[in-house]
C-alpha cells in the first residue's frame, strides 16, 4: 500500500493494516521510504520555474541549490556529470526553468528535485553563456583596443584556421588570390563544429605561433546557428587568440553573427570573403600606394635640391667666398699675433727660471767648504785620500798628508800630533 492508498483508507475508516482500528505503526525509515516511493512514482518527471538561491558547489563537483518563488521553496541537486554539461554559469538570483524528478533525501526526510536540465528563463542557455563569458572577458581586458595588433599591409604568409571542406576556405582563397596572386596561403584544417572544435581551434592558433613564419592568421567558418558557431564562443579559443603574437582576423558566420572570437581578435571580418579583403591589398591599392610613395619621394627630393641650392647661394654670398685671400691673410695675421704672444711668454718664463737657478746656485755656493778657504782656513786630508781629517787620532807621526789651501795644496809629513788637551806623542 502506498502513501495515497493509505490516506484513502483512513478517510474511509479503514485500519490501513494497523489492526485494532488504528493506523499501522511505522519506523521513521519505513515512513520515509514509503514517502520516497510515493513521490518518485507520482512525480517521475517535472518542470519547475524558480529563482536560484543558496547555490553551493561541493568539492565532489555536485551542485546544491534552492529554488524559490514568492511563497515557497524547494531544494535541488545537480549531479556532477550533469553540471559539467551546463554551458552557462549558475548564479544566485537567476531565474531558471529546471527539469528533472522528485526524490527524497531519506537521512533528513527532505524532498528535493534531482535536476537533469537547467534553462535560463526568457533567454536561451547558449545566449546566456555567451553574455556571461563576454562580460567576464571584457572585465579582464581581453577586448581592449590597446592590445590589438595592426595587420601587415602586404603579408608574405597567411595561415587560415578552418575546415578543409567548408565553404569558408573556398571564399577566402578565391578572394586572396584574385587580389594578390603572389600571396602564400597555408591551411591548418580543424573541426569548426561540435565538441572537438574548440580545443582544435585553440591548439591550431598556439601551434602556428610556435612554428613561426606566419605574418597574419584568419580564424573562422561560414554561417550557421548559434549552436553551430559555438566553438568560436569558447573561452579556450578566446584566450588562444588573445595570447597570439601573430595578428588574428576573426571571420565567423555572417555580418549579424558576433562571436567572442570577433571581440578578442585584432580585426573582425564580416564574412570569410571579407577576411580575404582585409589581409591582402588589391592591385588598385598597390598602385595607389606606389603612386603615393612616388609623389612623396618626388617632393622630398625636390625639397632637398632646393635646400642644397639655397645653402650654395648663401655660401657664394658669404664674405669668405667673395674675398678668400683676405680671409686667409686675416688668419695669418692672427697666427702671427698668437706666435708673438707665445714668444714673449716663453722669454718671460725662461727669465724667471734663470733667476731662480742663479739664486739656487748662490745658495749652494755659500754652503761650499771651499768658500771657507778664502777666509784663511785649510782642509787636511791623507795623501792617498780626499777624506778630511777631523782628529789627531786619525794620523800617526811620519804619515804623509795633503793640506788644501785657498790657492793650492801642501804636501807634508807629520812629525807629531796633539789635541787640545796637549801633545799625545
Amino acid at each position: 500500500m502506498d502513501l495515497f492508498e493509505a490516506a484513502e483508507a483512513r478517510k474511509k475508516g479503514g485500519t490501513g493494516g494497523g489492526g485494532k482500528g488504528g493506523p499501522e505503526v511505522l519506523t521513521i525509515t519505513q515512513l520515509t521510504s514509503r514517502i520516497r516511493r510515493a513521490l518518485e512514482d507520482g512525480f517521475p518527471s517535472i518542470a519547475v520555474v524558480g529563482q536560484i538561491s543558496n547555490l553551493t558547489v561541493a568539492r565532489s563537483g555536485h551542485v546544491y541549490l534552492t529554488l524559490k518563488d514568492e511563497n515557497a521553496e524547494i531544494g535541488g541537486v545537480i549531479w556532477r556529470g550533469t553540471a559539467e554539461g551546463i554551458p552557462f554559469d549558475l548564479e544566485d538570483g537567476q531565474e531558471v526553468v529546471v527539469r528533472g524528478r522528485l526524490a527524497v533525501y531519506e537521512k533528513r526526510g527532505r524532498y528535493q528535485i534531482i535536476i537533469a536540465r537547467v534553462e535560463p528563463k526568457g533567454i536561451g542557455e547558449l545566449q546566456l553563456a555567451f553574455l556571461q563569458l563576454r562580460d567576464r572577458l571584457e572585465k579582464e581586458g581581453l577586448f581592449d583596443p590597446a592590445h590589438k595588433k595592426p595587420l601587415p599591409f602586404m603579408p608574405e604568409t597567411i595561415a587560415v584556421v578552418t575546415s578543409a571542406t567548408g565553404a569558408a576556405i573556398h571564399d577566402i582563397l578565391t578572394t586572396i588570390l584574385s587580389r594578390f596572386p603572389a600571396a602564400h596561403v597555408v591551411l591548418y584544417p580543424v573541426a569548426v563544429q561540435g565538441d572537438r572544435a574548440g580545443p582544435q581551434i585553440a591548439a591550431a592558433v598556439r601551434e602556428l605561433n610556435e612554428m613561426g613564419g606566419v605574418d597574419v592568421m584568419i580564424v573562422g567558418r561560414g554561417g550557421g546557428s548559434l549552436e553551430d558557431l559555438w566553438p568560436f564562443n569558447e573561452e579556450e579559443v578566446a584566450r588562444a587568440i588573445y595570447e597570439s603574437d601573430i595578428p588574428v582576423v576573426s571571420a565567423v558566420g555572417h555580418e549579424v553573427d558576433v562571436s567572442i572570437s570577433d571581440l578578442v581578435a585584432d580585426a573582425r571580418a564580416l564574412t570569410p570573403t571579407d577576411a580575404g579583403r582585409l589581409v591582402v591589398p588589391s592591385v588598385e591599392q598597390l598602385q595607389e600606394r606606389l603612386n603615393t610613395s612616388a609623389d612623396r619621394l618626388g617632393r622630398t627630393l625636390t625639397l632637398a635640391v632646393r635646400q642644397s641650392e639655397a645653402r650654395l647661394e648663401a655660401a657664394a654670398r658669404s664674405y669668405g667666398m667673395r674675398v678668400p685671400l683676405e680671409r686667409i691673410r686675416q688668419h695669418q695675421q692672427r697666427l702671427d699675433e698668437v706666435a708673438e704672444r707665445l714668444r714673449r711668454a716663453w722669454d718671460h718664463h725662461a727669465e724667471r727660471v734663470g733667476n731662480r737657478l742663479d739664486h739656487l746656485g748662490s745658495a749652494l755656493q755659500s754652503l761650499s767648504p771651499y768658500q771657507v778657504l778664502a777666509r784663511g782656513y785649510s782642509i787636511p786630508t791623507p795623501a792617498d785620500s780626499n777624506k778630511p781629517l777631523r782628529s789627531p787620532e786619525e794620523v800617526t807621526p811620519g804619515m804623509a798628508i795633503r793640506t788644501v789651501l785657498d790657492r793650492g795644496e801642501l804636501d807634508s809629513i807629520v812629525q807629531s800630533r796633539r789635541d787640545r788637551r796637549g801633545p799625545s806623542e
